[in-house]
């Protein structure tokens, strides 16, 4: 049988227990992600990951690190990073009076998000953490709270050179990147970790604004996570669990050829499928037979995490029963996100002039 390793899991606590072993040595289990739980110093950090890799050092180790609201790690050194409208504010700003220069905000604005992304990724690095789900692709409508400063800007072609930009910084620290929330989640207001927002515009509306960052970066984007979204004039399901946006539009029309995470499926929003709430193991079956290449699982470690252990199990059962099929590519997809180069030492990337020139030009 085609060996495919697509469930994301979690741990609950800082190092990690027999049961966390196990569970990272299933085979179907491909990563885990990281969250401000699991964090207390750097030392601590680097011990921790050294661990997973030790159960199996093809486990891509991952956290949500974006920078404003949305950084898990925040102290004993690590840099606060701006949200991502900062560098949208930066573009905007050409200077005042005999100052202003037509363009320098733009340029200005490209070099320092290259420099975050350095910083990020090395920092992380750093730590032994593989790959953090950034950036962010989503428009900034002035409409969505959870989206809202994440967004680097309201222009899709703004968005797409300054991501283009901070991508280029993941790939200086050795970091593959995750465009986030394909199509589109700035343009509707309701929250998708608690309910399903619904974009009743037109596919050509979409693909011409929202969706537009996708094909401009098709040649550096190495991995995509869709939205828990509903585009009702293009499919009744949400994104993530679209045939037609993942196989037709993202894959043939698009070319894209990376990576496709789900979003997180333990938020009860994400399993609501056709009028139904699927458990975990429906929904990660659901969305990998759309077009995912891996199913991310969140907080259910928590307590005695017997729901991972549920998971573990349906999925396999589900493999078996034939309700989803392996993929060889998915597999390389996955394989591909994992870095190919050593990491500097946090002491050695401390004295590093390429990184200290980064600082410098954070906004």
């Amino acid at each position: 049988m085609t060996e495919h390793a697509p469930l994301i899991i979690d741990i609950a606590g800082t190092e990690l227990t027999p049961a966390d072993r196990a569970r990272l040595a299933h085979p179907l289990v491909g990563g885990m992600i990281l969250f401000a739980r699991n964090w207390q110093d750097r030392a601590q950090l680097l011990a921790l990951t050294a661990e997973i890799k030790a159960v199996r050092d093809d486990l891509l180790i991952c956290v949500d690190h974006e920078g404003g609201r949305v950084q898990r790690f925040r102290t004993d050194g690590f840099t606060h990073l701006p949200p991502m409208r900062a560098f949208g504010a930066m573009w905007m700003d050409d200077g005042q009076g005999a100052k202003r220069r037509e363009g320098s905000g733009a340029l200005r604005a490209m070099d320092a998000a290259t420099a975050v992304g350095y910083v990020l990724g090395s920092e992380l690095r750093a730590c032994g953490v593989d790959f953090s789900f950034t950036p962010v692709l989503d428009l900034d409508w002035g409409e969505s709270g959870v989206i809202g400063d994440r967004a680097f800007h309201s222009d899709a072609r703004v968005v797409a050179a300054l991501a283009k930009s901070l991508m280029h910084g993941l790939l200086q620290a050795g970091m593959a990147n995750c465009g986030k929330h394909f199509p589109g989640h700035g343009f509707v207001k309701a929250d998708s970790h608690t309910d399903i927002p619904v974009d009743r515009r037109s596919l050509s509306a979409i693909l011409a604004d929202d969706a537009a960052p996708y094909p401009w970066l098709s040649s550096v984007l190495t991995s995509v996570m869709p939205a828990h979204v509903i585009y009702s004039k293009v499919d009744k399901r949400p994104a993530g669990f679209s045939a037609r946006w993942l196989q037709e539009i993202l894959r043939h029309r698009l070319r894209f050829d990376g990576a496709v995470f789900s979003d997180d499926l333990s938020m009860e929003a994400a399993r609501r499928l056709d009028s139904q709430t699927l458990d975990f193991t429906q929904a990660a079956t659901q969305a990998l037979n759309a077009g995912c290449d891996l199913a991310l699982l969140c907080n259910q470690s928590l307590g005695d995490g017997a729901a991972v252990d549920d998971w573990l199990h349906g999925m396999q059962a589900a493999r078996d029963a034939g309700r989803w099929t392996p993929s060889a590519d998915s597999e390389a997809r996955r394989l591909a996100l994992l870095p190919e180069t050593l990491p500097q030492s946090w002491d050695e990337l401390m004295l590093q002039p390429a990184y200290r020139n980064a600082l410098d030009l954070l906004p």
